[in-house]
């Protein structure tokens, strides 16, 4: 069963510091952890593909009708306080091997070593329905 663990980052949700303004040995503890996590998953046979998103001043949305040029505009807004920072997709034999990771990568070490406790979505993949040929 292959399962979505993404990661969304909001500076209130749980932890009073941005990232930006992290000391550089927590930031480096921060990204270690979520080095070590995936080598853990990558041994286990578990781990399919786990990415960090560029921050959403990048991003743009982009909608089509199909007929006419896309609309393409900068996104999310401005006033967003959250946003998708990356994301997991685990291979797993149970839901609740999926929910033990994502509980894992929640407890990622934030300022001074604390575990942040951030929210991690789990959705399960849907696989496209069988065509008989």
């Amino acid at each position: 069963m292959k399962y979505m663990l993404l990661k969304t980052y909001s500076e209130a949700a749980y932890c009073d510091t941005p990232i930006s303004e992290w000391a550089p040995e927590d930031i480096a503890a921060h990204i270690d952890f979520q080095r070590a996590l995936g080598a853990e998953l990558a041994k286990s046979g578990e781990l399919v593909d786990a990415q960090g998103l560029a921050g959403p001043e990048g991003a743009r949305l982009v909608s089509s009708d199909g007929r006419s040029a896309p609309m393409i505009t900068d996104g999310p807004f401005p006033e967003t306080k959250e946003f998708l920072a990356g994301y997991w997709i685990v291979d797993v034999d149970s839901p609740e091997r999926a929910l033990q990771i994502a509980a894992q990568a929640s407890a990622a070490p934030g300022p001074g070593g604390k575990p942040i406790g951030e929210y991690i979505e789990v959705r399960a993949v849907m696989s496209a329905p069988a065509v008989e040929q």
